[in-house]
């Protein structure tokens, strides 16, 4: 049983056979995986040691100050926080093989395929297809031809993969029709066009899907059970925005009390009140985000990421408008219009006009926050759900 003292041994180990100071980031970052060291709740040989969730805390703590490189966690996010768990519980041995190391080292970068322009809140009205070509009488083998359009997709324009789902049979309800499949973004069918957002930049784009060819070797799940396999997704998806450990007045709050500090002379009592009430409410829901990843070292994420997802939209949209008010005219400026292609968010590094605008997309971002409580009502208090009439429709005759 892997404990923390082996933990702190195997981190020392590391750190003689790799020193940081003399090894090159990518060569230090696949020696940690291969030592177990990257997610060490996962199995052998998979980055990990089949240790508790909670032990992987110990090796980042003997890593700080060490000058150890990370992974860019903010580049590769949908990939450590989606892709990965997706993979692990549902994908073969060879895909785990093949997918997991590059995916943790940030050689491949991963975006997800999922929303598109007809169906976004409800996703399960899913319209890109995929028709197999071939296979044996056992089915399984041959390609999949995928057509349609996804949008809203983080970072495609650096992806080397995506976590697709699509419809493989229109003539069964809309949940039970949709299979699930790892995409390779440099197929010549892949079009991927930047879609320009209110704060000028595009790091959300629209997908088109023209006769692209995915082996049946990269579906993840049995066909027809994408949909069960996308909730795997979805809740680790909600966790990984809403659930990231910051400190104590850690994030946009941490900014908020910081500028609140350093210009007396704006402050006033009103804005003093609603700063207080913010901040209270943010280190509930960092505490409560504590609790969630504690429960996470017990198994698999559950509805509750949804709440955490939910708390987090609001709060940016709060402070960040609590900030520009604050602030006045100099709440207003924004530094730079032009139309970029960035890397990831940056909530806390840039001036308040941008954290102000670019809060606006977390209530949409990641399931929007109407349909997030829905979730929260029916799987996490138990209400009854509203009522569908769709349920046992053939997604064919669906109206569109």
């Amino acid at each position: 049983m892997t404990d923390a003292d082996d933990l702190r041994r195997r981190t020392a180990e590391l750190l003689a056979a790799h020193p940081p100071a003399t090894t090159g980031p990518l060569e230090f970052l696949r020696a940690r995986f291969d030592a177990g060291l990257a997610w060490v709740h996962f199995p052998q040989g998979l980055g990990g040691l089949d240790a508790p969730r909670s032990l992987q805390a110990v090796v980042d703590a003997e890593l700080e100050g060490t000058g150890a490189p990370d992974n860019d966690p903010g580049r590769i996010g949908i990939g450590l926080g989606m892709a990965a768990p997706t993979i692990l519980r549902f994908g073969t041995d060879e895909q785990k093989q093949r997918f997991l190391r590059p995916l943790w080292t940030g050689e491949e970068v991963w975006c997800q395929l999922f929303s598109e322009p007809g169906a976004g809140s409800d996703l399960a009205a899913l319209a890109t297809r995929a028709v197999r070509e071939g296979g044996g009488a056992a089915g399984t083998g041959g390609d999949w031809i995928v057509d349609g359009q996804k949008v809203w997709t983080s970072s495609a324009h650096l992806a080397r993969w995506a976590i697709l789902i699509a419809r493989t049979d229109p003539d069964v309800p809309k949940h039970r029709g949709i299979s699930y499949f790892v995409c390779d973004m440099t197929d010549l069918g892949v079009e991927v066009r930047p879609l320009r957002q209110i704060t000028g930049e595009a790091e959300f784009n629209e997908v088109f899907l023209t006769g692209v060819r995915i082996p049946d070797a990269h579906r993840l799940g049995a066909v027809g059970e994408g949909w069960k396999v996308a909730q795997t997704t979805l809740m680790n998806e909600r966790v990984a925005i809403g659930g990231s450990r910051i400190p104590r007045e850690g994030g946009m709050i941490g900014v908020a009390a910081a500028g609140w500090r350093a210009r007396p002379g704006l402050r006033t009592h009103d804005l003093h009140q609603r700063l207080l009430k913010l901040w209270v409410e943010a280190e509930v829901a960092r505490l409560t985000g504590e609790r969630l990843r504690q429960q996470l070292t017990k198994g698999q994420p559950g509805p509750e990421g949804s709440g955490m997802k939910l708390a987090f939209a609001r709060l940016a949209q709060e402070i960040s408008g609590w900030e520009v008010e604050f602030l006045a005219e100099d709440g207003l400026t924004y530094d730079d219009w032009t139309m970029r292609r960035p890397d990831g968010v940056d909530f806390t590094g840039r001036e308040a006009g941008y954290r102000y605008l670019r809060a606006k997309g977390n209530s949409i971002e990641g399931g929007t926050s109407e349909v997030l409580l829905n979730i929260v009502a029916e799987r996490v208090l138990g209400l009854p759900p509203e009522p569908r009439t769709d349920k046992d429709v053939a997604w064919k005759d669906l109206p569109r």
